[in-house]
């Protein structure tokens, strides 16, 4: 793809957002295709080393903050018309309290994903309390010569040690999950935001 191609592609996929935003980008990887071509590299080659305009676009609306996303888009890009506003005024018992339930769920299983996740955690934690207290026991139990008991109680912290071990893969990858499921989802609703117009 050629650097024309490229920008007019990034043009296309970042319709929608500020405008002042599209331009500053527009030229920030115009020059960074320039630098990169200086460099030797061929337009194709500096083109396809700057990422895909997919992935631009996620990082560029990451970037922009909320705030300014809901201020474009509830900008009226025209006049309404009067029945336009009659209508969202007269639908108004309707709407809100629909996006306010909307919004209230999907907050609600964010919070009961990461509570999940806390308590997965916690149970870890509690694993290593329950092989630290077993180690204690089975050295008490060691020492008073109720030798069996010390051998069994033992056995149980390595149990649960290794268990504990196991758990810890599972905290770490459900954190990093939810983390990532954060990411995206936080990315969807800015992205609901953003109003396209594409270029002809």
């Amino acid at each position: 793809m050629n650097k024309q191609m490229f920008l007019f592609d990034l043009r296309n996929a970042l319709s929608g957002l500020p405008q002042d935003d599209i331009e500053e980008r527009i030229a920030f990887y115009n020059e960074m295709i320039d630098d990169r071509m200086e460099e030797g590299m061929s337009e194709e080659e500096a083109v396809a080393g700057v990422g895909t305009v997919d992935e631009i676009r996620a990082q560029i609306i990451s970037d922009i903050p909320f705030p300014k996303l809901v201020k474009e888009t509830i900008r009226p890009k025209r006049n309404r018309h009067v029945w336009e506003l009659v209508l969202i005024i007269l639908g108004f018992p309707v709407w809100f309290p629909l996006m306010v339930a909307a919004g209230a769920i999907v907050f609600a299983l964010y919070i009961v994903a990461w509570a999940l996740i806390v308590s997965l955690w916690a149970i870890e934690v509690a694993l290593w309390a329950c092989a630290l207290g077993g180690s204690v026991a089975a050295t008490i139990y060691f020492m008073h010569g109720n030798t069996i008991s010390a051998l069994m109680m033992f056995g149980a912290v390595l149990f649960v040690i290794g268990l504990s071990i196991f758990m810890f893969f599972g905290c770490t990858a459900a954190s990093r999950g939810i983390i990532k499921l954060t990411k995206k989802a936080g990315l969807g609703i800015k992205s609901m935001f953003i109003r396209k117009e594409y270029s002809e």
